[in-house]
This record gives structure tokens, C-alpha cells and sequence, in this order.
């Protein structure tokens, strides 16, 4: 037998060629340019990741800080989070409570979840303390169109977001991790947006990194070049290396929420998990969760969580 793990070998066999779809003339969400992928083939590729990675994942959470004890990692499965997925609100009234309990349900005690509300928009908030008061934040936005039940775009990502929650939430980190649901993304990146204001001038160089999780559930994890830092998606496409994940990049025609603090000089990430299927889900009615692939997503949640544990253990100014 071939000494290259099967999934690699699996993945050889059926990972097709990229081409370019036309572009979706909308203000977010403009995704040509990106890896196709059917939904047989992508559960063919990924069908084995969850052997290579979950190793990968045990070591880099003990690791999260050299001089720390190893902590015990609550990871989460394909199948937690396809139920949580199954759960999306197709009402967007209810998504910020449908958020607050979604936390519960990881472990996250009531008093822990805080509300922020700015003018004309409210972010969830929890933070998870770590032993400085240097910031990485972690971020999703729970807001949906009008149309569909915004499953792909963007509950993936709040589900994602949850996990890492519980996945992270006892462990001993260097850095305080702020986990954040940004409201209304979808008119103008506005909790994103007021999340940055808020924080004062000399505090921003005290936020590391942000990391933000956009429309998983089509194929395997990608950056969005444009409004992500460059040191930030060389290190995740070296992590999506060292696991085996394949792994893709582009500079598209649209916005997400890393580059509200990109724009503060905060270096900051947008990774999803789209295909050329986008520009028939995507803000319409067929985003819904029958569409999402969980093994996308599942695998969104692995390259998260160890991009976030290196981001944990590097020096804050490492990605600037």
C-alpha cells in the first residue's frame, strides 16, 4: 500500500480544478475565483481528516503555552456539529437569543455572555480569560438576508464559533480570547465595525489577531486574501499543510468582518468554506441547512482551533 495516508490519496483522485464563475454582484459575499467542489466529493476528501487531524489538535492545545500544564481538550464531533447546524433560526429576530443559548449549551454560565450594544447593533460577547491582558478575538456574524435561512451564511459560523468555546473555554492560555457574534454584517459590517470604536487608541496594540469564520459548509477551508493579513494566511495555509487539509487563497470582490479591524491595524483572518455552488445559495432561499456538507464545517473547526492555539503561544506583535 501507498505509504501517503488514504484520505490524501482519496483526495488526489477527486479534488477538481479550479475555475472561475461569474461574479455575484453584491456588496458581501462576491466569491468567484474559488476551489468547485460537489458535495460527493467533498464528503470523499474529507471522510478520513478527522484521523490525521485529531492528533494535531491534542498536541496544540497541551501546547497552547510551553510553560503551562497540558489541558485536556473537549473537541468537539462531525456529528455535534451537524446537530447544531440542523438548528439554524431562519428568522433573523431570533438569531442573537438563538446565539445566547447555543453558549449555554457549551458550557458558557449566563452571567459569562454579554450583550454589547452600540447604536444600531448588538455583538454577543464572551471572554475567556487568559494570563495577559493581550487579546485575540474570535469572531462570526450571526446576522442573516432576508431570504433562505442564512444556514451556510453565516450559522456555520456562529456554530463554529460555540465549539471553540467549549473547546478552549478550560484551557490556560497566555492571551484573553474574546469570542464575538457580530450583529447586522450583512448591512455594512456595523458590529464588527462598532466593536473596533470602541476600543481606545492606546489599547489596540493589546489585540494580537482576530480570526474571523464566515460560510462553511460547501468545501475545505479557505482565506479571503483581500481583507485578511498576509502573515496570518501563510499561517494558516501552513497548518492546513502540516494537517493535511487542502487549502486555498483569493483576492474576490468583497467585505467580511476582519477588515474592520484591519483597518486598525489589527492583523485579522476570514476563513470559509466555500464553492463555485455559491451563487446558487448564497443569500437565497436554498441557504438552508439540508446544504450545509457538516464535514466542512468540521474541518473549518479544526484549522480554527489550532490557528487560534498558535496565535495563543506567538508573540503578540508576530502577525503585524
Amino acid at each position: 500500500m501507498d505509504s501517503a495516508p488514504l484520505w490524501l490519496q482519496v483526495s488526489a483522485q477527486t479534488w477538481p480544478a479550479v475555475h472561475r464563475p461569474p461574479l455575484l454582484k453584491q456588496r458581501h459575499k462576491d466569491l468567484a475565483g474559488m476551489k468547485s467542489c460537489n458535495r460527493k466529493s467533498l464528503s470523499a476528501i474529507l471522510r478520513f481528516a478527522p484521523r490525521i487531524s485529531f492528533a494535531l489538535l491534542l498536541f496544540s492545545l497541551a501546547s497552547a503555552s510551553a510553560n503551562l500544564p497540558s489541558q485536556s481538550a473537549d473537541l468537539s464531533s462531525p456529528d455535534q456539529l451537524k446537530e447544531e447546524i440542523a438548528s439554524a433560526p431562519c428568522k433573523d429576530t431570533e438569531r442573537l437569543d438563538a446565539v445566547r443559548k447555543l453558549f449555554e449549551r457549551m458550557g458558557a454560565a449566563p452571567a459569562d455572555i454579554a450583550v454589547e450594544r452600540f447604536k444600531n447593533v448588538e455583538n454577543l460577547v464572551i471572554s475567556k480569560p487568559g494570563l495577559s491582558s493581550e487579546k485575540i478575538v474570535i469572531g462570526a456574524h450571526y446576522d442573516k438576508v432576508s431570504d433562505g435561512c442564512g444556514a451556510i451564511d453565516n450559522w456555520t459560523g456562529i456554530v463554529v464559533l460555540a465549539h471553540l468555546y467549549k473547546s478552549l473555554k478550560d484551557a490556560a492560555l497566555n492571551k484573553t480570547v474574546l469570542f464575538v457574534a457580530f450583529g447586522k454584517e450583512e448591512k455594512g459590517l456595523f458590529g464588527s465595525s462598532a466593536m473596533v470604536g470602541a476600543i481606545p487608541k492606546d489599547q489596540l496594540d493589546h489585540y494580537c489577531a482576530m480570526i474571523n469564520i464566515d460560510s462553511f459548509g460547501l468545501a475545505v477551508p479557505q482565506v479571503l486574501d483581500n481583507v485578511s493579513n498576509a502573515k496570518l494566511r501563510n499561517l494558516a495555509a501552513d497548518l492546513a499543510k502540516e494537517m493535511k487539509i487542502p487549502f486555498s487563497s483569493a483576492s474576490v470582490n468583497a467585505d467580511a468582518d476582519s477588515s474592520s479591524f484591519m483597518k486598525k491595524k489589527i492583523p485579522a483572518v476570514t476563513l470559509h468554506g466555500l464553492s463555485n455552488e455559491w451563487a446558487s445559495i448564497i443569500h437565497t432561499a436554498n441557504d438552508k441547512p439540508s446544504r450545509v456538507n457538516p464535514m466542512s464545517v468540521y474541518l473549518g473547526y479544526q484549522l480554527t482551533l489550532v490557528l487560534a492555539t498558535h496565535l495563543d503561544r506567538d508573540p503578540c506583535g508576530a502577525y503585524r
